[in-house]
């Protein structure tokens, strides 16, 4: 014999485990607010995302930081550690102050790189552009690439200590 199962529409099936879940973590965290309002939800630290590449002269790292004042921002290095630190601050206003629903992300955070010693710490620039922050990271001279000379003929040169003299 077989059963047929009906199942409900998809959509509403998962918005009614989505309202299960909440439920839960609603029972569990209670609202700050005799109101409902949660100020847990928007006064969480967040973690921007960052893209970091290289070429042969410098290493970059690209940090999203949008809505955050670059006066906000703090860029450190310290024993070969790069630290970002920032904070978006929760805009009220008396106009919108009947939320349904608050998906952004609020609060301080912190992003630390450990830099390698290929790294000049002397030399780096942040720039700030339209909600993306740039931190550029010179190479020193010794860890760029360079070209090697081959000879031809049974010539032999020595690179290092004490170059220059045929062998």
């Amino acid at each position: 014999m077989t059963v047929i199962t009906r199942w409900g529409h998809p959509v509403r099936e998962f918005h009614a485990l989505q309202d299960r879940v909440n439920r839960v973590f609603q029972q569990s965290f209670p609202p700050s607010f005799p109101d409902g309002r949660d100020e847990s939800l928007t006064a969480a630290g967040f973690v921007p995302s960052v893209d970091v590449y290289e070429d042969e002269h410098n290493t970059t790292l690209k940090i999203e930081v949008p809505g955050i004042d670059e006066k906000d921002i703090e860029v450190r290095i310290e024993n070969n550690t790069l630290t970002v630190q920032g904070e978006r601050k929760f805009e009220k206003e008396e106009k919108e102050e009947n939320y349904r629903r608050i998906e952004r992300q609020y609060g301080s955070f912190t992003r630390t790189f450990t830099l390698p010693n290929t790294l000049d710490t002397e030399s780096v620039s942040a720039d700030y552009d339209k909600g993306v922050l740039n931190i550029k990271l010179a190479k020193k001279a010794e860890a760029k690439p360079r070209q090697i000379k081959v000879n031809a003929g049974g010539e032999k040169t020595i690179v290092g200590k004490g170059a220059g003299k045929a062998a």
